[in-house]
């Protein structure tokens, strides 16, 4: 019979981080693992839409498309303008 007595706890696992960041840096190690050119796997992805670009090599496949390929743009250059000092 349970305690009702005191109070249970429940904790719910969370997933780990998943933002653009993440899932670009992910493909990115994947893609050079398996020795792909990287930058032109992903443009090649970004252009198409075909997933088949992107390795299914630790899941990257599965990961790059949970994120819009606007997203990814928008991610990249971001991260090209700061790099640049241009803001």
């Amino acid at each position: 019979m349970k305690d009702l007595e005191n109070t249970q706890f429940f904790k719910v696992e969370t997933e780990p981080e998943t933002g653009v960041k993440v899932i670009l840096s992910s493909v990115y190690e994947a893609l050079t693992e398996k020795g792909y050119n990287p930058v032109n796997q992903i443009v090649g992805y970004i252009m198409s839409g075909d997933p088949t670009y992107i390795t299914s090599h630790k899941n990257a496949r599965s990961l790059i498309m949970k994120v819009e390929r606007d997203e990814l743009v928008e991610e990249m250059l971001k991260e090209y303008i700061k790099y640049n000092k241009w803001n």
